[in-house]
């Protein structure tokens, strides 16, 4: 059976108020020491062109009906010939994006920054709360949970007759790691909260590639139904009168 532990307030003071503010200072020291760390890179004219096309023609598929029959047409086969159209990708021409991250110096670069300014610091900071902090019972969450959420929130703590409400210090560390983002969004910004595991997903390679997006582009406007919403109006707007004057 399950024992309630009474929480002294020296742990409080000592173990989870020091935790949760030294995890919100690196993060915010991490955030500006990547800033510097970056290096001003020109955007390649080719990516910001094929970026524009992609913008022009979701535009034009979310305007369609808006514009006659014959004027869809023409700017469609103007986006989707496979002669030379902008979105018409070779296939021997499509690029991989990893070769191309890899290919650029400064990217590669800039990315092993970035894993660094992410790396260090929390190594750095687990094995600072792992041997200050390790085995200590830090905070009781105010609600029951189930046996399956034991593993994740008394991490080092080997105990099955403690509460699953429980917290433990190392615990209460990969929770600040995963879930200040809503905080640093209210300090930094929205576009500039560090995100750990947005982090963790750039580092496992994956890259933009833009002869996925053009061809998808170019499905979406291929099997797009044009219909014309203009003779329409008058109707709408005939019907929109009589129910005003009724």
């Amino acid at each position: 059976m399950a024992e309630d532990l009474v929480l002294d307030t020296a742990i409080r003071d000592w173990v989870l108020i020091p935790l949760s503010v030294v995890m919100v200072l690196i993060g915010i020291l991490r955030y500006f020491v990547s800033k510097l760390m970056l290096s001003s890179q020109v955007p390649d004219p080719k990516i910001v062109k094929e970026g524009q096309v992609i913008v022009r023609a979701r535009n034009l598929r979310a305007a369609a009906n808006f514009i006659p029959p014959k004027s869809f047409r023409s700017r469609r086969v103007y986006f989707s010939n496979e002669e030379n159209g902008l979105l018409f990708v070779p296939k021997g021409q499509a690029q991989n994006p990893q070769a191309q991250m890899f290919s650029d110096p400064n990217m590669a670069m800039d990315m092993m920054k970035k894993n660094l300014s992410m790396i260090i610091p929390q190594t750095l900071t687990f094995a600072w709360v792992n041997f200050f902090f390790s085995g200590f019972v830090a905070a009781k969450i105010p609600f029951p949970l189930t046996q399956r959420f034991r593993s994740m929130l008394q991490n080092g703590i080997d105990l099955s007759s403690v509460d699953v409400s429980y917290v433990s210090s190392r615990s209460w560390y990969f929770l600040n790691l995963f879930g200040l983002r809503g905080l640093f969004s209210l300090i930094l910004g929205e576009e500039n909260a560090t995100d750990d595991t947005q982090r963790m997903m750039q580092m496992s390679g994956f890259g933009f590639d833009p002869s996925k997006s053009l061809g998808a582009e170019k499905d979406g406007l291929d099997i797009l139904q044009h219909e014309w919403a203009l003779p329409k109006f008058e109707h709408r707007a005939e019907a929109v009168l009589k129910k005003l004057v009724r």
